[in-house]
């Protein structure tokens, strides 16, 4: 099963768990984020755009025009039935159908690290957006949710601490993230990122690794532990301004 189908056949599962105010992170975390740096935001693009709750918040923020893209055909029907003043597209991700510099800002949240290869999509981010422009990038965090990371309780030496997995290395997994629900994920490390931004003429101003927030600790008892480990890494970039 390619990963397409991989999406074609969760998104029910991805709409009923991670939107109209499912997921704590979400709505305590993700969006909140988003809406501080859409601020002023007037040609917006989504990628991944799901069923389209980032879009949907760009609208509100008062957009003159918001277009979300994702592949799978599934997300964007209900996407368009959730908002009318949102124009969706299928596509891929890393052949955008729209002209150079048509958009100030691009979003892509919690998309990328379920994508092979980056670069053409880096590429055409950095070609859609216009000099000047803002690309929101939410994710993961590469380091300290790299696969095999978590909580270890050493009873030799007594204490506790957080295992990094093999951080360096680029690992595609097929996690099982409930019972009978598979999802892609492709780990790399920041370094990875951060180069194949800066090689499309776009800069970091701006990182933020936030704490899980207060709903998503309350969901077990044992997350508490983890309050001071970040779950999300979110970068603000800009595009390089023609002189």
């Amino acid at each position: 099963m390619t990963d397409s189908e991989v999406w074609e056949r969760q998104a029910r599962w991805w709409q009923e768990t991670f939107t109209d105010g499912a997921d704590e992170e979400y709505t305590e975390q993700i969006l909140p984020l988003a809406e501080e740096h859409l601020a002023g935001c007037r040609r917006v693009l989504d990628l991944g755009t799901g069923e389209g709750q980032v879009a949907r918040l760009a609208a509100s923020l008062g957009a003159t025009t918001v277009v979300g893209v994702d592949r799978s055909r599934a997300q964007i029907i209900e996407a368009q039935a959730r908002a009318a003043d949102v124009s969706y597209a299928r596509a891929d991700a890393g052949l955008l159908p729209f002209g150079d510099g048509v958009f100030d800002v691009v979003t892509a949240c919690l998309v990328l690290e379920h994508i092979d290869d980056i670069d053409p999509v880096v590429s055409e981010i950095g070609r859609v957006l216009e000099p000047g422009g803002r690309f929101l990038f939410l994710l993961n965090h590469p380091l300290l949710q790299t696969p095999g990371s978590g909580w270890i309780d050493d009873h030799i030496l007594e204490e506790q601490y957080w295992r990094i997995g093999a951080y360096l290395t680029v690992d595609k997994t097929l996690e099982e993230v409930e019972p009978g629900v598979v999802i892609p994920f492709v780990h790399r490390p920041m370094s990875t990122y951060v180069n194949a931004l800066a090689d499309n003429g776009l800069y970091v101003t701006r990182m933020v690794e936030p704490a899980p927030p207060p709903g998503f600790l309350a969901r077990a008892e044992e997350y508490s532990d983890a309050a001071t480990i970040p779950r999300l890494l979110f970068l603000r970039c800009e595009k390089l301004a023609l002189e």
